[in-house]
């Protein structure tokens, strides 16, 4: 809801809450114990493309996969290309993406980018920077985009979020762009990166709201046979594809979020002529982006999984498709804001008895008006705290696709990494303080571990990102699951509170594998 909003280009300070705690993911591709104690390694999930069973989403071989993934935007804007490419090299942003653990990307965009007179805009090439985008226009510009994802691991899904850079529209067409332009561009797409399987599907229209209806027959406003219409003719030219679709606003006089309400599916699924192909897709906000009647309610956040079970979540409990909440996010400035996220990462954290929801955060950029980002305003920093509540669903990145080593056993080379400490707040009574792990090698690191010792009595609180033990004074901390591989050169941080505030600040020593 008040999608327009969330797109606001001013920036908002992100609140201070000590992060969810809990237990990381094992990554896809662990090793396994061979005969003869030699070391095995399971193949890693999500190679090729993908599929569906129930509400599992499977990888080429079979292999359930998750979803754990960021929106970066901008070319759904006037600037025609993902925004902070003002301040920093792409490159850099999907490397510091995929250090903090994601593994998806949602790109959203406008139809304005098929137009030839399109060009990109707000593109800093000094120092080298973005260089091989130099006189490409947005579709070229997203064609590289999406091939350094795929060579750093990260899946892509593209999200027709606007008719045109203009603003949000409630249905999937508009006077000036009409169902047939809408269907013709996301075909085009779907051409376009015919046989990269990076790019696993189409989120074919965001937040459709009232007056769109889901199963209504009336074929102007019913969003289900739209869905219907577009992700056929998307699959007749790339069956490979996964298609999503979001819900409405409102079903049987039932409202909530713009894309939110998914209640009709039980009555009107939504039929595609390719099986295993449809993947239905919530958006979640809080307080930050409007109020909603739950959020008063006395017993909140308790009330929380009720909603969600029943808005979309019955979907996925019911095993009837996999579902993905392409949207949440919050400035986290409210108690509110806190609970409610807390409570929603409790709810999409995989179980043993369903297993996984998909996600991705919104959103990468600090700009959008009423959530913030996972960036700061520098556009470089991590905002650890609001990144530190989603560590416990995060999810292993995929496989690169890359190859031509056919040595079984390379010699690895010498790992090793460097330590940086930083105290980012203190109150006298407690502090916040940041590690930056820097690889100073020439080959990946693999796992790390940071160890420090404070001068005075110290006792850390809470600790993100990472794992830690603490005797006496002395503390280690381990990688997680999701931030243990580093890049040559690359970085990743972890964060954590302690108190009592004060003291001078002890020098961090990393060792890395």
């Amino acid at each position: 809801m008040f999608g327009s909003l969330r797109r606001a280009l001013c920036a908002v300070a992100a609140g201070i809450l000590l992060p969810l705690a809990g237990a990381g993911v094992q990554p896809a591709g662990a090793a396994e114990a061979g005969a003869g104690g030699r070391t095995v390694r399971a193949a890693e999930a999500g190679a090729g493309y993908w599929h569906t069973s129930g509400r599992q989403i499977l990888d080429a071989a079979g292999q359930p996969v998750r979803i754990a993934g960021i929106n970066w935007f901008g070319f759904e804007t006037g600037n025609n290309v993902v925004h902070g490419l003002w301040s920093r090299d792409y490159k850099s942003m999907i490397d510091q993406m995929r250090s903090l653990g994601y593994n998806t990307i949602r790109i959203p965009f406008s139809d304005d980018i098929f137009k030839s007179s399109t060009v990109p805009n707000s593109i800093d090439f000094s120092g080298g920077k973005n260089a091989d985008l130099q006189g490409l226009g947005s579709l070229g510009v997203l064609d590289r985009i999406v091939a350094y994802a795929g060579q750093s691991g990260l899946k892509v899904v593209l999200d027709r979020h606007r008719p045109d850079a203009g603003g949000q529209s409630a249905l999937w067409y508009t006077a000036a762009v009409p169902e047939s332009t809408w269907i013709a561009n996301l075909k085009a797409l779907a051409t376009r990166y015919k046989g990269q399987d990076t790019v696993v599907g189409i989120d074919l229209h965001n937040e459709p709201h009232d007056p769109a209806c889901w199963g209504c027959g009336d074929t102007a406003r019913d969003w289900r046979l739209a869905a219907q219409r577009a992700g056929n003719a998307v699959l007749s030219v790339n069956p490979d594809l996964l298609i999503f679709v979001e819900g409405v606003q409102t079903f049987n006089g039932v409202s909530g979020w713009w894309g939110g309400n998914l209640m009709g599916v039980a009555q009107y699924p939504v039929q595609l002529d390719v099986p295993g192909r449809l993947v239905y897709s919530a958006h979640d906000y809080a307080t930050s982006v409007a109020q909603q009647s739950w959020f008063s309610d006395p017993t909140f956040p308790a009330n929380m999984p009720g909603i969600w079970d029943k808005y979309w979540g019955y979907i996925f409990k019911q095993n009837i498709a996999p579902v993905w909440v392409g949207e949440f996010g919050t400035t986290l400035q409210s108690t509110t804001d806190q609970k409610w996220l807390a409570a929603l990462v409790d709810y999409l954290r995989p179980t043993s008895t369903y297993g996984s929801f998909h996600w991705t955060f919104w959103s990468w950029n600090p700009n959008s008006g009423d959530t913030g980002g996972i960036l700061k305003d520098d556009w470089s920093t991590v905002d650890t705290v609001k990144d530190g509540y989603l560590t416990s669903i995060k999810a292993p990145g995929f496989p690169t696709g890359g190859g031509g080593d056919t040595d079984p056993d390379p010699d690895p080379g010498t790992a090793s990494c460097a330590a940086t400490y930083t105290v980012t707040s203190d109150w006298g009574g407690g502090f916040n303080a940041e590690v930056k792990v820097t690889n100073t090698g020439t080959t990946p690191v693999n796992s790390w571990k940071v160890t420090w010792t404070w001068p005075t009595t110290r006792q850390i609180t809470s600790m993100w990102n990472a794992t830690y033990t603490q005797s006496g004074q002395t503390v280690t901390a381990t990688n997680a699951t999701h931030n243990g591989t580093i890049g040559a050169g690359g970085s990743t941080t972890f964060g954590f509170g302690g108190t009592p505030g004060g003291g001078s600040t002890p020098t961090a020593t990393c060792t890395a594998t």
